[in-house]
């Protein structure tokens, strides 16, 4: 949003009662952090159990001794939960540790080190000779995966998220390049601004034409099963898409129960073309002998079946909801109206994705640290961490206590405002007359909104 969409004359006329409540605030010695997405203590105690797991038989149904060597592509048991829990063929799904994370690190290493099985030669070759290894990312998108194709030295090359995923007419127009190798994705509650891929979204990049042969798409499916409601939206079956429109090996398939059991102690999964498993295994091999089994195992005692894995799911669901619904009724009471901020409303996934005035967003953060709210740095879900228009913020409601998460979103509500004010005094031409910003979904604004606890609106 620019700075002529806000409702400045109104917005002005608050600044009075912004700056006191902001030095408020500041005067109570928060420590509050809004950073991560990470469970809280009750979503952590779902799994309790699965600490006392595998119950004294280490033995898979199809007889393996989980304690012992071998097993690369874990166990039978898991492997057919997470098939079924992803609408996948069991043959073509391989379990692995705790890490979908580690797993796309080594996918992308190794292709920068051998090439992948479509690969005319290892894609450190092609940037031995002056051509930079080039990668798509949609934004706003996950910190981590920028973080991995940065170590790399690719150039990444951003593209737009829509309601209904990436901009396709972009992401076709940049992988006619040769030198584009592959493309970041978090196809259901996109991290951060919780969007599922629609079907043609998903056929669209199953269909299209690369300049290179061994093109690749990271389909980090993280937060498949992580609804907010009692509904579980069906899985994209993207491995058959692919091999219809004759792509077989398009795609990587990630997913993981990091943020379902116990985050770094849980299991990772792979699912791909047969011919992308073989060349996965070729290197998997030597560099270990297999995964963690027994944690498989448990695992797969502990969720039974897939209707197991969204029973867990639902009271995941049951902790999160209350404190979504939160953070948006406070979004909706505090920056109503005011056409400072737009925000998704997302139905799973752990963020909520905030747009503020251009220019605004780093401002915002420092203002909230210095009140004792800790934000994701602004710039963090874009490649480089450099939003090129200092716009997005991503809010991650999951960790703090409900109480605290009013206080923390009574400070961020505040911190927009300040920071949309002293933008508005520093010369912007506002304009007159803004009264509704494009995508708003904020009801109107009232001047109460800004009281304290206690003072009026909560």
């Amino acid at each position: 949003m620019q700075i002529t969409d806000v409702n400045a004359d109104q917005l002005l006329n608050l600044k009075d009662q912004v700056n006191k409540e902001y030095e408020e605030l500041k005067n109570q010695g928060l420590k509050l952090d809004l950073t991560r997405g990470k469970p809280s203590a009750e979503q952590l105690d779902f799994s309790t159990d699965l600490l006392s797991l595998p119950g004294g038989n280490f033995t898979t149904s199809d007889g393996v001794d989980t304690r012992n060597y071998g097993g690369l592509l874990g166990i039978t048991d898991i492997r057919q939960i997470w098939a079924d829990t992803l609408g996948l063929p069991v043959g073509n799904v391989i379990a692995g540790d705790s890490s979908s994370l580690n797993i796309a690190f080594d996918l992308i290493s190794w292709s920068y080190t051998f090439g992948n099985n479509d690969s005319p030669r290892p894609w450190s070759a092609e940037a031995a000779t002056g051509d930079k290894v080039k990668w798509i990312c949609p934004v706003p998108g996950y910190d981590r995966h920028h973080s991995i194709t940065e170590l790399f030295g690719f150039e990444m090359l951003t593209v737009p998220m829509t309601d209904e995923g990436p901009d396709m007419d972009a992401v076709r127009e940049l992988v006619k390049d040769p030198a584009v190798k592959g493309m970041w994705t978090v196809p259901m509650f996109s991290n951060p601004t919780g969007a599922i891929y629609s079907g043609d979204v998903c056929r669209a990049l199953a269909d299209m034409e690369t300049g290179a042969p061994d093109f690749r798409i990271v389909w980090d499916n993280a937060y498949a099963v992580h609804t907010l409601t009692d509904e579980f939206p069906p899985v994209v079956n993207i491995l058959q898409l692919a091999e219809e429109a004759g792509n077989p090996n398009r795609f990587w398939f990630m997913s993981s129960t990091s943020k379902i059991t116990f985050a770094g102690a849980g299991v990772a999964f792979f699912a791909s073309s047969s011919e992308n498993l073989d060349w996965y295994k070729s290197i998997a091999n030597v560099r270990g002998i297999g995964p963690n089994k027994v944690n498989q195992l448990a695992h797969a005692q502990f969720f039974g079946s897939v209707d197991g894995v969204r029973a867990v799911m639902r009271k995941h669901a049951s902790s999160l909801a209350p404190k979504f619904q939160r953070v948006l009724d406070i979004l909706d009471d505090r920056l109503g109206g005011l056409n400072v901020a737009q925000w998704t409303r997302p139905e799973g996934g752990y963020f909520i994705s905030v747009d503020l005035v251009d220019g605004t967003a780093a401002r915002t953060v420092e203002l909230a640290k210095q009140a004792g709210v800790v934000l994701t740095p602004a710039g963090s879900t874009f490649p480089l961490k450099k939003d090129p228009n200092d716009r997005n913020l991503r809010l991650a409601p999951s960790m703090p206590p409900l109480d605290q998460l009013d206080t923390a979103m009574t400070v961020f509500a505040i911190c927009v405002l300040k920071a949309t004010i002293e933008a508005l005094e520093n010369g912007a031409d506002h304009g007159q007359g803004a009264t509704q910003a494009h995508g708003s979904t904020s009801a109107e604004s009232k001047p109460e909104v800004f009281a304290t606890e206690g003072e009026g609106k909560n």
